[in-house]
């Protein structure tokens, strides 16, 4: 049967008496994220079920406009918006509009009109931003359920909070449901990063196996194991048999080096199954897979002997200046300052004057041309409560309020490079440290180790210069004075780069109070720069390591109900245009990052609004009504600081910001670029 015939016959409306059933399914689906999906429109005027034949991805609108109305593409794409509103939006609308995925039993209980449970289960759910009223759900689904095979159980997946909301007042005995998070956690498979590796697998039942192994993880190897830490050296792939956060510090790290990285739930007995525990293998992620790629393959040349890791395509790093410059807060820095005090301090006081200022560039992201539309600026007013045809000048003074209402910046001061470079100098015994560390680096040692570590017990036993002493003092004093609590947090030059993020891998010192732990934090975040690991990977990277400057960012420390880190993207759905992704801890931004606990994980549409819960991670429960409404506002704010941060006007380069919130306020702890894979 060639493609027009499967689509003549295959896209029909479905008439009384006739059910859809697993076979005709297969037939019509396409995939995404691994499940089999049907597209369907209800016809209330006609009374007629359409199931679209979905393998070629036809859009819901196209199908409406073309199949049933007959128009051309150029009329539909001249009123899009329009036409999208009257399908989704409109109260009275003649067509709703939904998808059927086919899922396979893992661990979810959805039963039979028989009472037993079934191995596959079909969810219906709408788009994200679709409005459908209590009502026009439980009209959906059940006009839907009646056209379904009654072996085959349906359960209505609401898309997002609004809709949860509604089918938590409907009871399941009339109408089952799925939730988001209940699929994710049962997700057998999450590609993390994309890509292809020739290495050796090495499994680990647990990280206290990793930890006791004598045999070092060398470059070549590809890591299996619960959940990676954010400690490992640079490997080939890597494959968590637990769910994760593409988030966390370790994830991030390998979106940066561009290697294979994905859940894998059940990888571990697998491979053993497979016998290929500590062989060579060929592993492939693929970003729309269904699973993991593994296959046995012969060992590389090199692979054999003690060489060091391959170098990267070498990193650039700014020159550092170290011109003499005081102590300086937050308040006086702007983004061109981080030559002198480094990209999280600069970028924190670019951040620090926009919110009190604003910034001509709040709507670019709004402003760029989505063909067909010409731009967005018509959802953002909707966002900021303004009528659709609101001008630029009223959305830039709504956007301000948003942002000076709901946001800041915790106030803080910052040591420059230079102060740390008159305390490297103040010392004959560091600075011979320091060359002899350089020179081994130079000269290819293979173990720098000892020497790194020599560098960081002389740091930290150094006392500060008298003068540099006084001068952090006074800056205390006058800047954070009446701060009873401090986190002093690192900033360096190496880090947040185009191929190396350096994502965990400086310290930064919670909880000190006194200028006496001030001093000591200071001289921990100093030590952090030359630890082995990030000298190491530094190297790997091509970045000389007297490039290499730590500026220090001394905050208040400030308190939250919630914590976490967002993107302005979809890392699991590249192209996803309109999402917020965040992950959430009731407990600290730590626990995201490091991965130690698995967090709350939210989607925000920051175009027609709306939100989702895609898991709800180690709590096991959800944010309360207020709370999801202020991350949602975080979300909004994320898109605009997106757009003042892009390095072009395409307002397209993603930004990660790490925040917290108390009562009504937002903290913004940290903001940099997001890398993303490619």
């Amino acid at each position: 049967m060639t493609r027009s015939d499967r689509n003549e016959a295959t896209t029909r409306p479905r008439f009384p008496g006739e059910k859809l059933t697993t076979q005709e399914f297969s037939r019509l689906a396409g995939t995404v994220g691994g499940y089999p999906y049907v597209k369907i429109v209800l016809d209330r005027a006609e009374s007629v079920l359409h199931f679209i034949d979905s393998a070629d991805g036809m859009l819901h609108v196209r199908y409406i406009a073309c199949e049933i109305l007959g128009m051309s593409i150029d009329e539909l794409a001249a009123g899009l918006d329009s036409f999208n509103d009257d399908v989704y939006r409109n109260p009275d609308r003649r067509f709703l509009l939904g998808t059927l995925a086919l899922h396979t039993r893992g661990g979810l209980a959805a039963e039979t009109d028989h009472g037993r449970a079934a191995d596959t289960f079909l969810s219906l759910e709408t788009v994200d931003v679709d409005t459908m009223s209590q009502d026009m759900l439980r009209f959906f689904y059940h006009r839907v359920r009646d056209r379904i095979d009654p072996a085959l159980p349906l359960l209505l997946k609401p898309a997002n909070h609004r809709q949860e909301a509604y089918v938590a007042g409907i009871p399941e005995s009339e109408i089952p449901r799925v939730l988001s998070h209940e699929l994710y956690s049962t997700a057998s498979f999450v590609p993390l990063n994309p890509g292809r590796a020739h290495g050796r697998l090495r499994v680990f039942r647990s990280e206290a196996e990793y930890r006791a192994d004598p045999e070092p993880l060398e470059w070549h190897d590809i890591v299996v194991m619960p959940r990676v830490p954010e400690d490992v050296p640079r490997v080939s792939g890597i494959i968590h048999t637990e769910h994760t956060t593409p988030l966390s510090h370790i994830n991030v790290m390998a979106a940066g080096w561009r290697i294979p990285n994905a859940v894998g739930v059940g990888a571990a007995d697998r491979i053993e199954r497979a016998g290929l525990a500590g062989r060579w293998v060929h592993y492939r992620v693929d970003a729309d897979g269904t699973d993991l790629h593994l296959a046995a393959a012969p060992p590389r040349e090199d692979g054999d002997r003690p060489t060091p890791a391959p170098r990267a395509e070498r990193v650039t790093v700014d020159r550092p200046d170290l011109a003499p410059t005081p102590v300086t807060p937050l308040t006086d820095l702007r983004a061109g300052d981080h030559v002198r005090f480094g990209t999280k301090a600069a970028n924190l006081g670019e951040l620090t004057h926009l919110l009190q200022h604003g910034s001509p560039h709040w709507l670019g992201f709004y402003r760029v041309p989505r063909p067909p539309r010409d731009n967005l600026l018509r959802y953002l007013a909707r966002q900021l409560g303004l009528p659709d045809d609101a001008d630029e000048a009223e959305l830039d003074r709504a956007a301000q309020r948003l942002v000076k209402e709901h946001a800041q910046v915790p106030r803080g001061i910052v040591l420059p490079f230079s102060l740390q470079q008159r305390f490297l100098d103040s010392s004959a015994e560091l600075r011979g440290a320091l060359d002899r560390l350089d020179s081994a680096l130079r000269d290819g040692t293979p173990d720098v180790g000892g020497l790194c570590l020599d560098a960081q017990r002389l740091i930290r036993a150094t006392p500060l210069p008298d003068p540099v002493r006084t001068e952090l003092d006074r800056a205390l004093d006058r800047h954070l004075y009446g701060a009873p609590v401090l986190v002093v947090r690192s900033s360096s030059n190496a880090e947040d780069l185009s191929g190396f993020s350096a994502a965990g891998l400086y310290e930064s010192v919670a909880d000190v109070s006194g200028t006496d732990a001030v001093a000591d934090a200071v001289r921990e975040v100093w030590a952090s720069l030359l630890s082995p690991r990030a000298v190491r990977l530094r190297h790997q990277a091509g970045i000389p390591l007297d490039r290499c400057r730590m500026g220090v960012v001394v905050q208040e420390q400030v308190g939250a109900t919630v914590g976490g880190v967002l993107v302005t993207c979809n890392p699991l759905s590249p192209q996803d245009f309109r999402s917020v992704y965040l992950n959430i801890s009731p407990r600290s931004v730590t626990e995201v990052v490091t991965g130690e606990g698995a967090p709350l994980q939210y989607l925000c549409n920051t175009m027609e609004g709306g939100s989702r819960t895609i898991s709800l991670g180690s709590t096991g429960t959800d944010l309360d009504g207020p709370t999801k409404e202020l991350v949602g506002r975080l979300a909004l704010i994320s898109r605009l600081l997106q757009a003042h941060f892009s390095p072009d006007e395409s307002s397209a380069a993603p930004v990660d910001i790490e925040w917290a919130i108390e009562g009504d306020r937002i903290d913004l702890l940290q903001l940099r670029p997001f890398r993303t894979a490619g």
